[in-house]
C-alpha cells in the first residue's frame, strides 16, 4: 500500500466520485466552488478538530473560508448523499465481492466522552465509566461499508435505533438479514423486523435464560419442556393486527421514525393493547429465532463474522477521531451529528481508497504469476490506517506524485515464495 496524507487521500477520492457535488449551497443547490475547503471543513468534523485548529492547521484558509463553507454547504442531508456515494463505489470494487455480497449488516455503538453535558449526553452509563458522553450508533455491512452512523444518548437503548439505519439509508445496498449484540435486542424489534423484510438474527447473551413460546394447544416436546414459559396469547394478536400493520407501514414509508415509535412502545404501560400485542408476536418470533440459532451452526458464524467487522472498525474510528483527546465538546445535537458524519464519511473514504489500492496490489500480485486464493481474499481487510498520515498541517495545494495510470505506484516489496 503506498504512503498517503489524509488530505491526499480525501482529493483522490473527491476525484473518483465527486464527493463534493454532493454538498450543494443551501439557497442555490451549487456544488462548492472551493472544493479543498469544503473538504476541509469535513475533514475537521471527521478528525475532531473543528474550524478555528483546522484554519491553524491548514494556513491556505481562513477561518471566515471554512465557516462560510460549513454554515451554506454541510448539512445532514448533503453528509448522508455522500455518504451512499462512497458506499456504493465501495460495493461496485471487484474486491468487495470477496468479503460479502452486500446483503447482510450489523450495527453497534462506540461510546466517546464528553467534557461536559449536552443535549443528548444524559447521565452517564455506568458501563463506560462515571464520566457522562454519546454514543455513535454505527450500521456496517458485510463489505465493511459504515452506510448508516448516528448520535444516541450513553444511556439510550439501542434497539429503537436498528431500523433506522436498515431503512433510511440512502446507498444501493439491500439488506436481508442484520446483527446486532444483545444491546440491540427487543421483542418488539423482532416483531417488526418480520414485516419489513428483514431477519434480525441478534447475538443474546445469556441464550439458555431465554425463555421460549409456543402456540395454544401445541404439544411441546419433553426435552424443551423446561425451555418453554407458556403459550403465546394469539387472541392480543388478532385483535390488534390491522393496528400492526399500520404501524409497519408507517414506518415503512416513513411517517414516522422507527426508533422514536419503538421508544414510545416500550415505555407504554403493560396495559396498552398494540405494545401487549408486538410484545406477544415478538415473543413469537423470539422463538423461531432462537431455534434456528440452536440448529444452524452457520447463522452463529455469520453474526459473529459481522459484529467483528464492526468491532475492527472500532478501532479505525478511535484513531481517526483522536484530536481533542477524542472527546465530544459540542453541545448541540446538531453540531454532535456533524461530527458523527463527518467521521464515518471520512471512515467510509479510507475504505474505499483501501479497497481500490488492494485491488492493485492483488493485479499486481497476478501478473508476477502469484494467485491469491478466494479464501487468502476473504481474510483482507480495508481497514488499516498505518500507511495513512492523519496527524500533521494540512496541505491541500500539493500536487501528488501520481503513475502515469492516475495512480499511486505501489511500494516495492521482496515476497519470499
Amino acid at each position: 500500500m503506498p504512503h498517503v496524507k489524509i488530505t491526499e487521500l480525501l482529493s483522490e477520492v473527491d476525484g473518483w466520485t465527486h464527493l463534493a457535488d454532493h454538498f450543494v449551497h443551501l439557497r442555490t443547490l451549487a456544488p462548492p466552488k472551493h472544493r479543498h475547503a469544503l473538504l476541509a471543513a469535513v475533514l475537521a468534523d471527521g478528525i475532531n478538530l473543528g474550524l478555528a485548529r483546522m484554519s491553524e492547521a491548514c494556513r491556505a484558509m481562513s477561518w471566515r473560508q471554512l465557516t462560510w463553507t460549513a454554515d451554506w454547504h454541510i448539512r445532514d442531508e448533503c453528509y448522508a448523499r455522500a455518504l451512499a456515494g462512497l458506499i456504493d463505489a465501495q460495493h461496485r470494487q471487484p474486491l468487495s465481492a470477496h468479503w460479502g455480497a452486500g446483503t447482510t449488516s450489523s450495527s453497534d455503538a462506540q461510546f466517546f466522552r464528553a467534557s461536559g453535558r449536552g443535549e443528548v449526553h444524559s447521565h452517564a452509563n455506568l458501563h463506560y465509566g462515571q464520566d457522562p458522553g454519546v454514543k455513535f450508533y454505527t450500521h456496517l455491512s458485510d463489505q465493511f461499508g459504515p452506510y448508516h452512523t448516528n448520535v444516541i444518548a450513553a444511556t439510550a437503548h439501542e434497539a429503537p435505533h436498528v431500523l433506522d439505519g436498515l431503512l433510511y439509508h440512502e446507498s444501493s445496498l439491500v439488506i436481508d438479514e442484520h446483527y446486532t449484540d444483545t444491546g440491540g435486542f427487543s421483542d418488539h424489534l423482532f416483531a417488526v423486523c418480520r414485516p419489513l423484510g428483514f431477519r434480525y438474527a441478534p447475538r443474546i447473551r445469556d441464550l439458555k435464560e431465554k425463555r421460549l413460546y409456543t402456540i395454544p394447544g401445541v404439544i411441546v416436546p419433553p426435552e424443551l419442556a423446561p425451555w418453554v414459559a407458556g403459550p403465546i396469547n394469539m387472541r392480543a394478536i388478532h385483535d390488534h393486527w390491522q393496528d400492526i400493520l399500520r404501524l409497519v407501514m408507517s414506518i415503512k414509508t416513513g411517517t414516522v421514525t422507527a426508533s422514536v415509535i419503538l421508544r414510545k412502545l416500550a415505555a407504554y404501560p403493560r396495559q396498552n393493547g398494540l405494545a401487549h400485542a408486538l410484545r406477544e408476536l415478538g415473543k413469537l418470533e423470539r422463538t423461531l429465532f432462537t431455534l434456528d440459532w440452536l440448529h444452524d451452526p452457520e447463522l452463529r458464524r455469520r453474526s459473529q463474522v459481522g459484529l467483528n467487522k464492526g468491532e475492527q472498525q472500532n478501532a479505525l474510528r478511535r484513531a481517526v477521531f483522536f484530536n481533542r483527546l477524542g472527546e465530544i465538546r459540542d453541545r448541540s445535537y446538531e453540531n454532535q451529528r456533524y461530527r458523527a458524519s463527518g467521521l464515518n464519511l471520512l471512515v467510509a473514504a479510507i475504505i474505499l481508497w483501501n479497497t481500490v489500492y488492494l485491488q492493485r496490489a492483488v493485479d499486481h500480485l497476478r501478473k508476477q504469476g502469484i494467485e491469491p486464493g478466494p479464501t487468502d481474499l476473504a481474510h483482507l481487510s480495508p481497514l488499516g490506517w498505518e500507511h495513512i498520515n492523519l496527524t500533521g498541517d494540512y496541505h491541500w495545494e500539493v500536487e501528488p506524485s501520481m503513475g502515469p495510470d492516475q495512480f499511486r505506484p505501489l511500494r516495492a516489496t521482496d515476497f519470499a515464495m
